[in-house]
């Protein structure tokens, strides 16, 4: 199924692996461009704006906003091709589909996103959406994060983060003040015990935000666990178990009525086993420089996005930021002209803290605040800025951003 171009052949001239946030943007942008001959390779009918997944699981948003047609945004004179890869050989410089399709390229952008990592969580899969166990990073999951949430009148709830990169490192924590919120706006909070489980030994990596975040979780009297990670969930007993490893990899066990999950997470499994793959890293991030997202084996690839080995935060302000450097820098190297963008790992993370306030944590790879909206201090909790992430942010993704334009 395609729209704009039909496809004619087994050969393109830019092949984009993934048509999520990363794939749409760089394909409109080199639509812009006047690239020729742009494929995107993606099985999905639907595209999701998983930034408001939280919102959904805390009960202020709903899950039909977060989806729409992927038809209706590929790009005009961009090929669909309506697969899903499988393997990228980038000797012969060419990709293999699900559906046995082999697509040559002359230059190759992989965006194909993370993976949810459920089988490295014993128990987790068992339980997922019953016994008041959910996740917000599944569009299916995040309505039942809502329906157990605010159905808790008492007991314990845990909230996990596991180690490793995983996609908005602040979901985490957002939903455990979107709960916590709720439970004091109904009276419940006080016969709620309320566990934070984090793999930090802080409550962010930057000092500014990690400041408010402290003063958030003493607000609702919430539990944290540093350098600490849920190892293993019991569905017989209902119970969770928790390495501390500030102890030495101490293990304790925890009895819980509600519990929202955050998986550990990777590159897709077939890239890890890819010669893309930083054969350093055992999460299998597609290797690049960090600055100008060009792999640093293969100069006709590039890489952006969750599956890429930036060391940048993961989320969709970063792809925002990522996307211009990769077209120009793909611009160059078909020019055979020095790359001229690079990339300073700008991330932005919306810390929502109440129902009704929000902080925009902005920073870069020297984990240093980047605020980028003038007059406005964004490190304090502020309703504007919750305003900004319930409405204003998923216009600037569906209207700017995938069009090219932001």
């Amino acid at each position: 199924m395609q729209k704009g171009a039909e496809v004619k052949n087994l050969h393109h001239n830019v092949v984009i692996v993934g048509g999520g946030s990363a794939g749409i943007t760089v394909a409109a942008r080199l639509a812009k461009a006047k690239v020729h001959d742009v494929a995107i390779i993606e099985p999905s009918v639907y595209h999701y704006y998983q930034p408001l997944w939280t919102l959904v699981g805390g009960g202020v948003a709903k899950a039909a906003e977060t989806v729409r047609d992927e038809s209706k945004y590929i790009p005009q004179g961009v090929t669909w091709v309506r697969d899903k890869a499988i393997t990228i050989d980038p000797d012969a410089k060419t990709v293999t589909t699900e559906d046995d399709l082999n697509i040559s390229y002359d230059y190759l952008v992989v965006c194909p996103g993370i993976q949810l990592d459920w089988n490295r969580l014993p128990g987790s899969a068992e339980m997922l959406g019953k016994d008041g166990v959910s996740s917000n990073y599944t569009y299916e999951l995040a309505p039942k994060t809502w329906e157990f949430l605010s159905a808790t009148k008492k007991g314990t709830a845990i909230f996990t983060m596991p180690s490793g990169p995983i996609k908005c490192a602040g979901a985490p924590q957002k939903i455990a003040y979107l709960a916590a919120d709720y439970w004091r706006s109904t009276g419940v909070l006080s016969k709620i015990d309320v566990h934070l489980v984090l793999p930090t030994p802080g409550m962010f990596g930057v000092p500014e935000f990690a400041k408010v975040l402290e003063q958030v979780v003493a607000r609702y009297g919430i539990q944290v666990h540093f350098q600490s990670e849920v190892v293993e969930i019991n569905p017989a007993t209902k119970t969770a178990t928790i390495v501390n490893n500030a102890e030495g990899g101490t293990k304790s066990t925890l009895d819980f009525d509600f519990m929202h999950v955050v998986p550990p997470q990777s590159a897709p499994d077939w890239i890890k086993s890819s010669a893309i793959a930083d054969p350093d890293n055992p999460a299998g991030y597609v290797q690049i420089d960090k600055n100008t997202m060009q792999h640093t084996r293969y100069p006709d690839i590039f890489a952006l996005g969750d599956a890429g080995s930036s060391p940048n935060s993961k989320t969709g302000a970063a792809i925002r930021k990522q996307a211009p450097v990769v077209v120009q820098n793909l611009l160059d190297h078909m020019a055979n002209k020095p790359l001229s963008a690079s990339y300073g790992g700008y991330a932005s993370c919306p810390l929502v803290t109440s129902r009704r306030s929000m902080l925009l944590a902005e920073f870069d790879y020297t984990l240093k605040p980047t605020p980028s909206i003038p007059l406005i201090d964004t490190k304090k909790e502020r309703y504007d800025m919750w305003l900004l992430k319930r409405y204003g942010l998923p216009l600037l993704y569906w209207n700017f951003m995938l069009k090219g334009l932001a």
